[in-house]
């Protein structure tokens, strides 16, 4: 069993509470998160570099000068790529970096990441935060109260909109609902802030690990 400390909104930590890694496995798959945060990573690319080819070079194909008798190395071209301006030899153009793996890998990444996170104590959970409206402000001074001082994912059940748009533009603060985090978003975030009911929809979604 990991404690856990509870925070509440308004009066901060207030409580510990067990909670049971071994939902999450028992040991950190290294390489298998490693595997899932690379593959996000390049899902993210946008792979819009582009560079020009000799055929797309702004020059005219003439010969730039005589072949013989100037006592310089034979040309065609200005547009070959062994020229100033040039074309490119192989050069990166526009193309897609995506590509998946098995869901059942991406949970276990996803497990092995929340593992790591709770033996480090990189996890907290939080209650009672109901605003009416918005309030960027509060939920800053909120997070504040969590001990969060570095980035922090915040981790909730879903539909949440106030909640959602309190945090959108807190720097360094990310807001995902349980059903779309993933490995990649718990590694990058120094610390795992869940409502309690976000973590309840958390370990649902998971179910069962196999190691």
């Amino acid at each position: 069993m990991v404690e856990v400390p509870v925070y509440r909104f308004d009066t901060g930590e207030v409580a510990k509470t067990p909670v049971d890694e071994t939902v999450f496995g028992t040991a950190v798959r290294w390489r298998l998160l490693r595997d899932a945060v690379v593959m996000y990573q390049a899902n993210a690319r946008q792979g819009t570099h582009s560079v020009k080819t000799r055929a797309e070079v702004n020059y005219s194909n003439r010969k730039p000068y005589k072949q013989k008798g100037t006592g310089r190395a034979r040309a065609g071209t200005r547009r070959s790529p062994l020229w100033r301006g040039g074309g490119v030899i192989f050069g990166p153009k526009p193309r897609d970096y995506s590509y998946g793996m098995p869901r059942k890998a991406l949970r276990q990444a996803l497990c092995s990441a929340m593992l790591g996170k709770l033996l480090d104590g990189e996890v907290c959970l939080f209650e009672n935060a109901n605003f009416e409206t918005p309030r960027t402000k509060e939920f800053t001074k909120a997070l504040k109260g969590l001990a969060v001082s570095g980035s922090a994912l915040v981790v909730l059940p879903g539909g949440d909109v106030v909640l959602r748009k309190s945090a959108r533009n807190i720097a360094r603060t990310v807001v995902r609902s349980a059903d779309e985090v993933n490995a990649y978003d718990v590694v990058t975030h120094e610390r795992i802030v869940f409502s309690k009911a976000g973590y309840d929809r958390l370990l649902a979604r998971i179910g069962h690990v196999e190691d």
